[in-house]
């Protein structure tokens, strides 16, 4: 993907309205630190653009980019360490199920997960929750620059069986710094999700 043009197009927040968007949407979903602004701007080939904090949990927005003007990158609320109120967190929930449920344009919801550890409880909540509003979440695996080349394996088959993956899930390594992982994220996007939409 050559990305020739790049908006941070629409903000929602808690009471928005939801944006009637013509393009295709792929949402990325994870914890608080799991280094999902990270991965945006590694696909969005920019150091900083989707904003990246030293504090979990400050995503409380839904934030659309739009790419090219044919594509949305949505950027969903971190879940898990943000140090917010459980009435907050409710809210939050509410906004992504609402984001979910009513959009017609989302295509794809990718699910990150740090590929050091087995997956936490919300990260099974979580996807089980995407499985059950009707998607087949894709899995990124982040901060693959962090272990051991000879660990990948082990750890890919211990996110497989601690979420429970449904078969045939793709799981995809990821790092942010050396950007393995995003070529393939991209031909994903671009081959399964854009050319369907243009079909339909």
């Amino acid at each position: 993907m050559v990305i020739r043009s790049l908006n941070l197009e629409t903000v929602c927040g808690i009471t928005s309205k939801l944006p009637e968007n013509e393009h295709p949407e792929i949402a990325f979903a994870g914890k608080s630190n799991v280094g999902k602004s990270s991965l945006i701007n590694a696909l969005m080939n920019r150091k900083s653009f989707a904003r990246i904090s030293a504090t979990p949990g400050k995503t409380q927005t839904i934030n659309f980019y739009n790419i090219n003007e044919e594509l949305y990158l949505v950027d969903l609320p971190g879940y898990g360490y943000a140090k917010v109120s459980e009435q907050e967190k409710a809210k939050w929930g509410q906004l992504i199920e609402r984001y979910l449920h009513g959009s017609e344009q989302l295509k794809a919801v990718f699910l990150l997960i740090d590929i050091r550890h087995d997956p936490s409880a919300n990260d099974k909540l979580m996807y089980s929750w995407i499985v059950e509003q009707g998607f087949n979440p894709i899995i990124i695996a982040t901060k693959l620059d962090k272990i051991k080349r000879s660990q990948v394996q082990k750890q890919i088959k211990a996110i497989r069986q601690g979420l429970n993956l449904l078969p045939g899930t793709i799981v995809i390594p990821f790092s942010s710094v050396t950007k393995q992982g995003r070529d393939e994220i991209w031909e994903l996007v671009e081959t399964e999700f854009m050319e369907k939409n243009e079909e339909e």
